[in-house]
């Protein structure tokens, strides 16, 4: 399945969502510390409900020490910005990619979309003059994208 990672997520109700994303996709949830609140806030159990049980979610120190973890160290990075000109949805997503988004409302930074392992930087198309989604729904849209490109495997 496909690893969705939140580089230091700021909004608690946004990682409930995803929380709740993953759990109905499979994929992974992976948060990247500094974290912009508890695990345990309530708006983040709200916003996740009782998906919380049921999701694979992850926390580490540091973006290196995801990227370097044992379930990670060969995936393919894709870095989610409104500064790259290529569309999410004209890659070929593999099982074990990882789907990289920044922390609201700063996005990736210049040093993070420049790591070495980053494999490419692609955007959600969006009409001119906005700026960017919500984080979750930004989530959702390509996790679901992966996943339909692998033929939603596990699906009902």
């Amino acid at each position: 399945m496909f690893h969705v990672m939140f580089l230091e997520p700021r909004i608690p109700p946004n990682t409930g969502n995803a929380i709740r994303m993953v759990a109905g996709t499979g994929a992974t949830l992976h948060l990247v510390e500094p974290l912009g609140f508890e695990l345990d806030e309530p708006r983040l159990k709200r916003a996740g409900l009782d998906y919380h049980d049921l999701a694979s979610v992850v926390v580490h120190a540091d973006l290196d020490s995801a990227l370097g973890s044992t379930a990670l160290a060969s995936s393919r990075v894709f870095a989610f910005t409104a500064h790259a000109t290529r569309w999410f949805t004209d890659v070929a997503f593999r099982p074990g990619d990882v789907l990289l988004f920044g922390p609201e409302p700063t996005g990736l930074s210049d040093e993070v979309l420049a790591h070495p392992r980053v494999t490419e930087r692609v955007r959600i198309p969006m009409v001119p003059g906005r700026r960017s989604l919500n984080l979750s729904n930004s989530a959702a849209v390509a996790t679901y994208e992966a996943w339909r490109q692998q033929g939603f495997p596990g699906a009902q």
